[in-house]
């Protein structure tokens, strides 16, 4: 036997078992379970038709799956333009944080949603569509792969996703699930500034917002902030963020208003008692200056020096 005919056999062999590996692991996937307010909730189909369809080509699944999220937002991009800003040649596809980053960088906020068969229909049902990621083979030999689910069919426990060259893919969620959870069911919803899609936690939010107002400022981000609060009004980081970003919008009365909020949610939070004495020592109110700014003294961390040197200047007045 020549050693050309033998590396072939050997190399059938492996893909052979691989093979039987997959068929079997595709047997054993189960139907994850879904809770009885899911089934109860939402209707028993939804399809968001609206969006566009971009055939992926190899290892372009990621510019694709943005460029169909995007365009339903109503971003005039497509997936030749977003290849250079996603696609990592050296890793042969796309990474999550540039997914990310690529988002905002079109004026969009990612939103990452909770990694549950509930949560992903719950945003379907709502109208979002969900950029997610799979593994369509084993984790030792990974295959990456980004689709937008669509919809899904709940008595015949079916997702519809945009995949691969595929316009109207359908799987079943179990195995849908199987692929997804390789990833640790790792998926984001795209929303305008100044929204919070339905759904999203606010831990999750948090951390979409505080990107977006890394990339585009706080006074960008107002909006969002001002959304967040409303729908959580008892979370101190975000009655924090906003006061920042009110303050960045020049309304100094408000953005102490929400500094002050923020203290009596969290009386740890010595940013915002430096800021608060700050804003109040810009308007003269030299005895509550003090009292904000002792309390921000006397809490560990980075504003400690700051307010140590704001306490010298009023006594030094």
């Amino acid at each position: 036997m020549t050693p050309m005919l033998l590396n072939n056999l050997i190399t059938n062999a492996r893909f052979a078992g691989v093979f039987i590996l997959l068929l079997l692991l595709s047997g054993c996937a189960r139907n994850p379970v879904l809770l009885q307010s899911t089934y109860q909730a939402l209707p028993p189909h939804t399809e968001i038709t609206s969006v566009p369809f971009y055939a992926q080509t190899e290892f372009q699944c990621g510019p694709a799956t943005l460029a169909m999220v995007l365009n339903h937002q109503g971003v005039d991009t497509d997936v030749e333009e977003l290849i250079p800003q996603v696609f990592l040649p050296g890793r042969d596809g796309s990474v999550q944080p540039e997914m990310l980053a690529t988002v905002r960088r079109h004026e969009r906020i990612a939103f990452p949603i909770r990694g549950t068969m509930d949560s992903l229909l719950n945003h379907l049902a709502a109208g979002d569509p969900v950029v997610v990621m799979q593994n369509l083979s084993l984790p030792i030999y990974p295959m990456w792969h980004y689709a937008v689910a669509i919809g899904y069919d709940l008595p015949n426990e079916t997702l519809i996703l945009r995949s691969g060259e595929i316009e109207r893919h359908t799987m079943s969620f179990s195995r849908f699930d199987a692929t997804w959870a390789r990833t640790e069911r790792w998926g984001f919803v795209v929303g305008e500034p100044g929204t919070i899609p339905a759904g999203i936690t606010a831990r999750n939010a948090l951390e979409a917002l505080s990107a977006y107002e890394e990339s585009h400022g706080p006074r960008a981000t107002l909006s969002s902030w001002q959304a967040f609060v409303k729908r959580h009004p008892t979370n101190a980081m975000g009655q924090f963020a906003l006061g920042n970003a009110l303050y960045a919008d020049q309304q100094p009365d408000d953005a102490r208003k929400a500094f002050e909020r923020a203290t009596e949610l969290d009386e740890k939070m010595g940013a915002a008692w430096l800021n608060l004495g700050l804003l109040l020592l810009q308007d003269e109110a030299t005895n509550a200056a003090r009292e904000a700014l002792t309390q921000a003294a006397s809490l560990d961390g980075s504003w400690q020096e700051k307010a140590r040197q704001a306490l010298a200047r009023i006594n030094n007045i």
